[in-house]
């Protein structure tokens, strides 16, 4: 099971998903105004990187990081703690409570049927 990530590192683990390995100084033109101080993106890079969530490379005096564990990967183990922790690891009650909260219509579910069957024939 992959670890949770706090908010601020999910944040940054979101830019390199989307824009793949970069540097730092790289990563720091994607924060929105008032950007974060260098010392605090390191800091949370660092995090990352002792969770097993980035590598890195080192080239020159610095360091590329790249991501380790892709975005689906992170999600799916997110959702399968979730439902692990909270519908006894059942994906029918899963899908049984979007009905009864009317979160899914009758043709959403006969979607999701139909993509499991082409599933399946693969």
């Amino acid at each position: 099971m992959i670890k949770k990530l706090a908010a601020k590192e999910e944040e940054v683990m979101t830019l390199f998903w989307k824009h793949g390995s970069m540097f730092i100084r790289d990563l720091l033109n994607y924060f929105d105004e008032p950007k974060p101080h260098y010392n605090t993106v390191a800091t949370q890079v660092k995090f990352l990187e002792e969770k097993k969530f980035l590598g890195r490379r080192p080239m020159g005096n610095s360091n590329q990081f790249y991501p380790l564990i892709s975005e689906k990967e992170y999600k799916g183990s997110a959702l399968d703690a979730v439902v692990s922790h909270y519908y006894n690891n059942s994906y029918t009650s899963v899908v049984s409570h979007f009905i009864e909260e009317e979160v899914i219509d009758l043709d959403e579910l006969k979607e999701l049927i139909h993509q499991i069957e082409m599933k399946r024939k693969q």
